[in-house]
């Protein structure tokens, strides 16, 4: 990647501001402050035209911010070049060359090439320079400095001293009692044993329940991620989070629990079990709120219809039903994944335009949190509206 790949990707962003422009009218003109649904409908019309989309959390990245210090990968570069009109991101760059850009890529790469060069020649260790001298070895006969003596008792002498040279060598032979070898071994074993069971003993001892959720009313899986919350004598509770469909295993050697469940769409239910005499496996049964799923299923609901009036009349049936069921001072935010923009807020109204626009985004959108007053209007949401990446995982 080089400096002017990342000012041909401003280009880029640029023209594909202006193809967007051309058909739709944002909030704001500069691209950069985008959010919400600005980003839902351009998503939408990137899908249309260039067959693609890319995630809420890449166009925070790479479009929030300016200038880039890093590219987006090859896909992304070549799914906006075909949007903006151009066959591919190499085309872009072709279409839109610096001058002396070519010229000035091949003697920035020679002079870095002859600096790595003689960097390399610089930092190479010297080879030292040995020399072996050869020394000359001389070898005496042994000369016999006792005249007196024969060369038969020489011979005798030199003989014995061999022998006993070679019992010197030898060591000696000594037998270890192999029951105390052994024992040292045989308590090492034993206190490496004692030493796991304390370490495992939790693991060892304690058992494991499965708990299963179940949807009351209709008896299917709730379709809610189900949080539930241990609570434990003297200790901080442990918090736990199940998707939908999935059962909740939990491994313990205590004689109770309590659990504390809760889901957007479901009434609150605490659990209490005596774990002595409990199966190890239960089906647990949760009422549906039904207020807050109808307010889901309404935000959710599909309003393309076969013709545009009879469109515009779904739209404006699910307006109503939704303006019956939230209230007028209700709290709503939208969560994001990225660090620019963590979480917005909405009014009852625009919460109300998002979802009755018909975009393929709202079968995206999953309902975090859900609270009704007294009188059973709707008067706290939090949603999010999972990307593509999110989907995939």
């Amino acid at each position: 990647m080089t400096d002017l790949d990342l000012l041909h990707f401003e280009q880029l962003k640029k023209d594909v501001q202006t193809e967007y422009l051309k058909r739709s009218t944002p909030s704001h003109d500069d691209i950069s402050k985008w959010k919400g649904i600005d980003i839902i409908y351009f998503q939408e019309d990137l899908r249309k035209k260039a067959k693609g989309n890319i995630s809420e959390k890449s166009f925070y990245t790479y479009f929030k911010t300016s200038p880039v210090t890093k590219l987006p990968r090859i896909d992304m570069l070549n799914l906006l070049s075909i949007y903006a009109g151009y066959e591919s991101w190499y085309d872009f760059k072709k279409q839109h060359l610096f001058a002396g850009e070519l010229l000035l890529e091949n003697e920035d790469l020679e002079e870095e090439e002859i600096a790595e060069l003689e960097k390399t020649v610089s930092e190479a260790p010297e080879i030292p320079k040995t020399e072996i001298s050869t020394k000359k070895i001389e070898f005496q006969p042994q000369q016999n400095t006792d005249l007196q003596k024969s060369n038969t008792d020489n011979q005798l002498n030199t003989q014995n001293t061999t022998h006993a040279s070679q019992a010197e060598i030898q060591p000696p032979v000594t037998r270890k009692n192999f029951f105390k070898k052994n024992a040292w071994a045989i308590v090492t074993s034993i206190l490496i044993t004692i030493t796991g069971i304390l370490g495992f003993k939790d693991t060892l001892f304690s058992k494991t329940y499965k708990y299963c959720f179940t949807d009351k009313d209709r008896g299917v899986s709730v379709i809610n991620t189900l949080e539930i919350r241990v609570i434990k004598e003297n200790e901080s509770p442990l918090f736990y989070k199940i998707k939908p469909g999935e059962c909740f295993y939990y491994s313990t050697k205590d004689k109770n629990i309590k659990m504390q469940i809760s889901a957007p769409f479901y009434e609150y239910l605490e659990v209490n079990r005596n774990l002595e005499n409990a199966p190890e496996e239960e089906m647990i049964e949760l009422k549906p709120d039904d207020y807050k799923m109808a307010a889901y299923y309404f935000s959710i609901k599909d309003v393309k219809g076969g013709n545009p009036e009879e469109q515009v009349a779904l739209i404006k049936q699910k307006r109503n039903q939704l303006e019956n069921l939230i209230s007028n001072s209700a709290v709503i935010y939208q969560v994001y994944d990225n660090k620019t923009y963590g979480i917005e807020r909405l009014d009852k109204q625009r919460y109300i335009t998002l979802v009755t626009t018909p975009t393929t985004s709202l079968k995206n959108l999953n309902v975090i949190e859900m609270k009704k007053d007294s009188k059973g209007k709707i008067v706290s949401i939090k949603f999010k509206i999972a990307s593509t990446d999110e989907e995939n995982k």
